[in-house]
């Protein structure tokens, strides 16, 4: 049996990097899967997720999502219930960057940024916990929720301002929500990676920025999507039964430095 086995999970950002790996990990722990992506092209390559999964004998399904629509994300989770009767777990990974200071930055940028990155979450979660109120406990409990914040939702982000804003507020919300909902049987947490490659190019893989990680980060490599999985992977597990509001690092040493 599975740590996820029997377990219904709703998963943004599911297509490439750290959605992918936690999306992976769920279902290899037995999870039933809804993909919530805007796109299922895989920005590192490969097969779109749901394919992928799908051929290894996995119950998984896409739904195209933009978690910034409050239609489509209520539609999303709609389509969670629908498909497995319930839904067990929220993964809310889906977040862009914009990768400009504050006096390059336009109103639409920002905008555009908090929309998906700290509204996208409130939408999902606020869609989820009025199903998650609806459905009978196990064990205790209705309902988890797992956010992907950031250590730059508690440290500056250099040179990105509404990222690392959204991802502070991504912070703050996650421990509103578990403080309102503890009582009925929902637990809220989120994970905050550190440096984590992901397949992303550009601005992300820059020397400079390359350089930067490397020389904050203790340990001897920079993180991968599988260190963010195994993180969401316990949050989503019976394990994590008297554990809420927190926001756990996965960041290999660089906010304990």
């Amino acid at each position: 049996m599975g740590r996820l086995s029997g377990k219904t999970a709703l998963i943004t950002g599911a297509s490439s990097g750290i959605g992918r790996a936690i999306a992976a990990r769920f279902a290899e722990e037995g999870a039933r899967l809804l993909l919530a992506d805007v796109t299922e092209t895989v920005r590192e390559g490969g097969e779109p997720t749901q394919e992928w999964l799908a051929k290894r004998g996995h119950d998984v399904a896409f739904v195209a999502t933009d978690v910034s629509d409050e239609a489509q994300a209520e539609q999303a989770v709609e389509q969670a219930r629908a498909r497995f009767g319930r839904l067990d777990i929220l993964v809310n990974d889906a977040a862009i960057g914009n990768g400009k200071p504050l006096t390059e930055t336009s109103l639409s940028e920002w905008n555009r940024v908090m929309a998906v990155n700290l509204t996208g979450v409130f939408l999902m979660a606020r869609a989820a916990v009025r199903l998650m109120l609806t459905q009978p406990p196990q064990d205790e409990l209705r309902g988890r929720i797992v956010n992907i914040s950031s250590q730059h939702g508690m440290i500056a982000c250099p040179e990105d301002i509404a990222y690392g804003t959204s991802k502070a507020g991504v912070v703050y919300i996650t421990r509103q929500i578990a403080v309102d909902y503890a009582g009925h049987g929902i637990v809220c947490n989120a994970v905050a990676p550190g440096k984590i490659l992901t397949g992303k190019t550009g601005r992300a893989v820059e020397p400079r920025w390359m350089d930067y990680s490397t020389a904050r980060t203790p340990m001897p490599r920079l993180g991968r999507p599988a260190d963010v999985a195994s993180a969401a992977l316990f949050l989503a597990s019976d394990e994590c039964s008297f554990m809420t509001g927190e926001n756990i690092l996965v960041d290999g040493g660089w906010m304990a430095g």
